[in-house]
């Protein structure tokens, strides 16, 4: 059997920026930084306090099925990018007669599930007001419960997955979506990711030294590090078929996705870049494309000194002669880093830059790195038409995904 083309044909952005996917764009084409003091709990312990949090976020606003108070901030974020994305699709009902719910399924990324929700009962049992088995903890916490929410709100009975694969989740879940769609498994998926901000992640990551101190500036020359954020993204996934039988507005295809490991070290790139690099060429060969086709690269582009330069040489390495004249730009100079929900949320940026033929900028860029000679879009987005969208991913582990997009004629 032919495999069945794949193409995205709804988005729904919950981010630091906004809780919308055309207010999210906006603000990034406009170079705005959503980062500031932390302000959900008390950061004064560690030696930094910046952060990327959700301002006026309102599940009960967008929810139908789900009670907002019976699921975690994960879920909600999810479940909200959801109905978002439904909604851009098309398919706003629950019910959708070119499909059977049976055959529409969920996958989700994510990189700490529902971290809060350790927190709550942590403080709970400190202060003797939880039990071990306290039924709210065991049906809120495990990050599997986040795309059975997800599913659970739609009313979408089919394939569910979730994909702990840290910073790379959003990506695997999308390339995991679209084989179910390739090889006729299931005619409709929704792919995303999510990750809350919570105490326990930005412990973990202030103690590493990762977080910057200021501002988050990928491939810049004084970059000091990342910026813990939070979000959810989902994409409708539907076959070409499928989609222009409804007349479906469509943002782009999926053309292919490549996945690897470094297998060299738990929080540490490759030096060589030789496991990205290998995503990024995999994706390529999925696509029956060449990196002189490559029009923009949205960069998993953290601000750590090390991963920028590591995924800076996988680029050189890749495009060659061409390098310097590939645009490449990080979104997380704006948002933070917003974990499994990174991935998920610049897939859903590719889509909106084939469509809109406009590159978000790397905000915060000062002073070029040489290191890092590549061409970072810095500060000011650029209008330039994007035939074909790379989005890359690198997660603790050695885990790379890289997804590549392209235009879809009328």
């Amino acid at each position: 059997m032919t495999p069945r083309r794949v193409v995205v044909t709804g988005l729904g952005l919950v981010t630091p920026l906004a809780v919308g996917t055309e207010a999210t764009w906006t603000g990034l084409l406009a170079g705005r930084v959503a980062t500031g003091p932390v302000r959900s709990f008390d950061a004064t312990r560690y030696r930094v306090d910046r952060g990327a949090e959700i301002d006026g976020f309102r599940p009960e606003e967008h929810l139908r099925r789900l009670d907002p108070a019976s699921v975690g901030r994960a879920s909600q974020l999810a479940a909200v990018a959801a109905r978002l994305a439904l909604a851009d699709a098309g398919l706003a009902a629950d019910a959708d007669p070119r499909a059977m719910p049976e055959r529409c399924g969920v996958a989700m990324g994510t990189t700490s599930g529902e971290p809060a929700e350790i927190e709550r009962f942590d403080d709970a049992w400190v202060a003797g007001a939880a039990a071990a088995s306290d039924p709210r903890f065991v049906s809120r916490y495990p990050c599997h419960v986040i795309a059975q929410n997800v599913a659970r709100e739609v009313g979408w009975r089919g394939p569910v997955a979730m994909l702990p694969n840290a910073c790379a989740a959003g990506n695997y879940a999308v390339a995991y979506a679209s084989e179910l769609l390739r090889s006729g498994r299931a005619d409709r998926m929704l792919a995303g990711g999510a990750d809350i901000f919570s105490r326990i992640t930005y412990s973990g990551f202030a103690r590493l030294g990762a977080v910057a101190p200021d501002r988050c500036r990928p491939f810049d020359r004084e970059r000091k590090g990342m910026i813990p954020g939070e979000g959810a993204a989902v994409l409708v996934l539907e076959t070409l078929e499928e989609a222009r039988a409804r007349g479906a507005s469509i943002y782009a295809e999926v053309a292919g996705y490549g996945l690897s490991c470094d297998a060299h070290h738990m929080t540490g790139a490759q030096p060589s870049g030789d496991g990205a690099l290998r995503a990024m060429e995999l994706a390529l060969v999925g696509a029956g494309a060449t990196a002189a086709e490559v029009s923009y690269v949205s960069a998993h582009g953290t601000g750590t000194p090390a991963n920028d330069r590591v995924e800076a040489i996988a680029l050189q390495r890749l495009f060659g002669e061409n390098a310097a004249a590939t645009p490449v730009s990080s979104i997380k100079s704006m948002i933070g880093h917003t974990m499994g929900a990174a991935s998920a949320i610049e897939a859903a940026v590719c889509a909106l830059a084939v469509r809109h033929g406009w590159i978000p900028p790397t905000a915060n860029f000062e002073a070029a790195d040489d290191d890092c000679g590549l061409d970072f879009v810095p500060n000011t987005a650029r209008r330039h038409p994007v035939v074909l969208a790379m989005n890359n991913a690198y997660a603790f582990g050695g885990s790379n995904a890289s997804v590549l997009f392209r235009a879809v004629p009328a």
